[in-house]
């Protein structure tokens, strides 16, 4: 059956799969201290333009919101992000679980905007009673976000300053960070992000990995033995060497932005299409993610021959449906989805 409903559902780019096979003898020593990780951590700071970041390689996604969010958000505060936000929605309360509460503020096509957070913490600092409430510890955000929008470099730096004035550290999930820094309107790269951002990840499940996010700390702020924190939080992998080869081969000869580009032509090939066909798109997103509102009958029919994403319901009549495109889609794949539209 025809799919787009993840950037996650191919195994892994042939590039990684072609140097696991070449290393399979191998034997190294566990929890990252191999030189793989030592590589990759190299060409990381390289793309980075940061020569002093600290890099560090977790098991996936939510594992990874959870344990950078509890270490770096104080015991008695919660994790501002957008209503719409990653660790809000689709995580189980993951970061709840750690004893962080999300603290929602309604986003912007998916975005934070920082003068909502900086009225939101000055309400909270005004606040007689704020003594007895929830302090806002740490900013949350997402690039590109989970409506596949994506911040441009003034509003991410623009958050950055309202969360360092208010004494609170930016951490952006880039899960699919090289899908917005390839995207047409972008206008960051990632040494921006390196330099705006307190920490931030680098995906790599959603970008070509089998499996794996990167997590750098741009200000020499790792949290004190933050390995020992990593494995209480169940995301340290013993074969550490293999997120290390995983991320070294992805940032050879721009490898992770490579596919990323792919996979943004892809979809705009794709949103081309759906305008023409008078379909209407929910947000203008320019990245691998296209979200499109349809009618209940047009939701039924497309996804019995094709898999998609359910998003959200708008109406009893409406519900919004997700298109994306990954590193391993073909023309093929593109072509039979335009002629199914």
């Amino acid at each position: 059956m025809l799919s787009f409903e993840n950037d996650y559902s191919s195994a892994a780019a042939p590039q990684i799969l072609d140097r696991l096979q070449h290393i399979a003898a191998e034997q190294h020593p566990g929890y990252g201290s191999d030189q793989y990780c030592q590589m990759a951590t190299e060409k990381i700071r390289q793309a980075c333009q940061n020569p002093e970041a600290d890099v560090w390689f977790l098991t996936g996604g939510t594992q990874t919101n959870a344990t950078v969010l509890d270490t770096i958000t104080p015991a008695y505060a919660g994790i501002v992000c957008a209503d719409s936000g990653h660790i809000n929605v689709h995580e189980a309360g993951a970061v709840e679980a750690t004893g962080h509460k999300v603290l929602t503020i309604p986003g912007k096509n998916g975005k934070l905007v920082a003068a909502d957070v900086d009225d939101y913490c000055s309400q909270f600092e005004g606040d007689a009673n704020h003594t007895h409430m929830v302090y806002p510890g740490s900013v949350y955000v997402s690039q590109s976000t989970e409506y596949g929008t994506v911040y441009s470099r003034d509003e991410l730096a623009a958050l950055a300053q309202v969360a360092h004035d208010h004494g609170m550290p930016l951490y952006v999930d880039g899960a699919r960070l090289g899908y917005a820094l390839e995207s047409s309107e972008c206008d960051m790269t990632l040494a921006d992000m390196a330099m705006i951002a307190d920490v931030f990840t680098i995906g790599g499940t959603k970008q070509g990995a089998l499996f794996g996010e990167a997590v750098v700390f741009t200000k020499h702020n790792t949290p004190s033995h933050f390995l020992t924190l990593i494995k209480q939080h169940g995301a340290l992998l013993a074969k550490g060497f293999l997120l290390g080869l995983q991320f070294d081969t992805l940032f050879t000869d721009n490898l992770y932005f490579r596919l990323a580009k792919h996979a943004d032509d892809a979809a705009e090939r794709i949103r081309t299409a759906l305008l023409s066909k008078g379909y209407t798109l929910t947000f203008d997103s320019p990245t691998n993610q296209i979200m499109i509102t349809v009618t209940n009958e047009q939701a039924d029919a497309l996804i019995k021959q094709v898999r998609l994403s359910f998003i959200e319901r708008l109406d009893k009549d409406h519900v919004v449906l997700r298109i994306c495109t990954s590193w391993a889609t073909t023309d093929e794949q593109v072509d039979a989805l335009i002629a199914l539209l």
